[in-house]
């Protein structure tokens, strides 16, 4: 019997329109600065990784290696995200709503019975609802 996956969900407003949410998520240099350095090219298909510091306790180099799967402008970015034992995936949602737009994030496929995976879906749980969060509303202000 497989393990059952779990998922990180977030949802966020943010009283910024979609267009310039999209631009956060899309653009190299501002998802640079509110998530990590990378060489993402909004284009289905583009192979392409973020860095960040190294956890050797649970296996992780520090390389997240992802792949655009689907584009909605303005509506959804779909990427894979694995490094160490992660093989996930990220989806952002945009929906507007009044002057802003609702923002639901979806970290899914976490393997709980994975020591390192479940040590993962943890840490970035809280990450992607405070620190990461937090980030991007900086971000799209100072845009």
């Amino acid at each position: 019997m497989a393990p059952d996956r779990e998922s990180i969900e977030v949802d966020e407003f943010l009283p910024h329109p979609p267009a310039k949410v999209w631009r956060a998520l899309t653009d190299p240099d501002l998802l640079a600065r509110w998530l990590m350095p990378n060489d993402f090219k909004p284009v289905v298909g583009h192979r392409f990784t973020f860095t960040t510091r190294p956890i050797p306790e649970v296996g992780f180099d520090g390389v997240v290696g992802c792949e655009v799967l689907e584009i909605d402008q303005e509506r959804l970015l779909r990427i894979s995200w694995g490094g160490g034992a992660l093989d996930t995936t990220v989806t952002w949602r945009l929906v507007a709503e009044g002057q802003g737009t609702r923002l639901f994030v979806e970290h899914a496929g976490f393997d709980l019975g994975d020591p390192a995976q479940e040590f993962a879906f943890t840490n970035m749980g809280k990450g992607w609802r405070s620190d990461v969060m937090r980030s991007l509303r900086n971000t799209l202000t100072e845009m």
